[in-house]
């Protein structure tokens, strides 16, 4: 297959896509409960610096595979490898991207429905006067409902495919323009209004005044892992839209502006979560069930506390809807290198993610009981596996490749940074995020 023709409109297009593809529950969810796990500011900074030691660095070499190749993941690899005298079986690691991502976005579907329902029941002031318990029975009786359960997964899976199914520039660009300006200005105004409550200076004290002493090799694994799960690398879904990268955008500066704006997500979520959370009296540990149950009740005792849990689950709404549109992307885009179109790939990878998820969703119900594998039903399963084993795989060998395989006149090319900068970011690729990867790979085997 040829060059694609397509590429983002604007350098700001790209920035917002690759934001789009990397802010999601990672940030909104999981930072706010796994910060809390962890001991707050010690894991803050921690996470940062391996943000720029760790997650940059390979971000910046699975965008320039795509940018150098030009074409799908899987035929970026295959071409770039014949190019450089190697072996063509490079070409796989796009095609086991493009199968993490799958499983990825088939749990990633169900629970991003989970903010659906919490959704319309905020807006409804269901909430209201219940306590944790009432909270949670009615989660879980949620869960139990596999038509309930079976509705929201679809409609959020609706939503996704017909964006991708549009195309880059009328589906994803287009609406990466709108939400992402839109998802920042939610988390602005719910920042403004952590800023009123009475746990307000708590929070900034919980998460920017690190307490050194709680660093242990648990929160350091644990930074390394979120750093890396955050930036959404490892899924081949980077490469696909490094190919449509514009020619003269600095590479470099397009990354460090998506890790910025990606941590500033999880920093404001933080702030927004943890304010209410401390004027509430609550445990800032309180592990996933944070967002569906803490949250649920510490809003609703504030003044206008159905608004801004509304707003809250709208924020969460939007940023996986936005990051499963990026998470499809290199899957349709494999798809299309062998020969479907654009609408017909994005209705095969629905239909397959869709029943997947299917699983997914029995998996509380009908499906409870049955292990499937390492004593784990099927969510279990997929929410586990693939986010903790195959990405870190999938960065391994494509930090390798980047570094290691492509011939260094195609790299400097490709990173558009200069002589000086393309040795900087070879040396921390070699010697800085490949062992730091090999750790995050182990701690997700043991």
């Amino acid at each position: 297959m040829n060059e694609t023709l397509e590429r983002w409109s604007s350098r700001r297009a790209f920035i917002l896509a690759v934001t789009g593809a990397a802010v999601g529950l990672g940030n909104i969810w999981r930072f706010p409960y796994i910060t809390g796990e962890n001991g707050g500011a010690a894991f803050l900074l921690l996470y940062v610096a391996f943000v720029v030691l760790l997650g940059l660095p390979v971000m910046m070499a699975e965008i320039l595979i795509g940018r150098a190749g030009r074409r799908s993941p899987m035929q970026s690899l295959g071409h770039l490898a014949s190019q450089a005298g190697r072996s063509p079986h490079w070409r796989w690691l796009g095609l086991f991207g493009a199968f993490t991502v799958f499983c990825i976005l088939s749990f990633y579907s169900v629970v991003s429905g989970w903010s659906i329902e919490f959704l319309v029941a905020a807006v409804n002031g269901d909430f209201v006067g219940k306590s944790a318990a009432e909270i949670g029975a009615g989660f879980d009786a949620f869960l139990g409902d596999p038509g309930r359960m079976t509705f929201n997964h679809t409609l959020f899976l609706a939503m996704t495919m017909m964006v991708v199914a549009a195309g880059v520039a009328k589906g994803l660009e287009r609406l990466n323009n709108l939400l992402m300006p839109l998802l920042y200005l939610l988390l602005l105004v719910l920042a403004g209004h952590a800023a009123t409550t009475s746990g307000f200076g708590q929070a900034l004290a919980w998460l920017f005044t690190p307490d050194l002493s709680a660093v242990t090799p648990t929160v350091l694994i644990a930074a390394m892992g979120h750093a890396f799960f955050t930036l959404a690398v490892g899924a081949c879904a980077l490469m696909a839209y490094g190919a449509y990268m514009p020619d003269h955008q600095s590479l470099p500066r397009a990354a460090a502006g998506v890790a910025v704006l990606d941590v500033t997500v999880a920093l404001l979520a933080g702030i927004a979560i943890f304010s209410v959370v401390f004027a509430q009296g609550m445990d800032p540990g309180e592990g996933p069930g944070l967002m569906f149950v803490t949250l649920p009740v510490a809003f609703a005792d504030l003044p206008f506390g159905a608004l801004w849990l509304s707003l809250f689950f709208l924020l969460l709404l939007l940023a996986t809807w936005t990051s499963s549109i990026n998470l499809a992307e290199p899957m349709v885009a494999t798809l299309q290198g062998w020969g479907l179109g654009r609408g017909q790939a994005s209705a095969v990878v629905g239909i397959a993610v869709w029943l997947l998820g299917l699983l997914s969703v029995l998996s509380f119900s009908t499906l409870s009981e049955v292990r499937v594998l390492f004593g784990m039903n099927v969510f279990g399963l997929v929410s586990t596996i693939p986010p903790e084993i195959f990405l870190p795989v999938g960065g391994l060998l494509i930090a390798i490749f980047a570094a290691w395989v492509l011939p260094e006149h195609v790299a400097l090319r490709a990173l558009d940074a200069g002589p000086n900068g393309f040795r900087l970011w070879r040396f921390l690729v070699r010697w800085v995020s490949i062992p730091l990867t090999l750790v995050v790979l182990a701690s997700g085997l043991i």
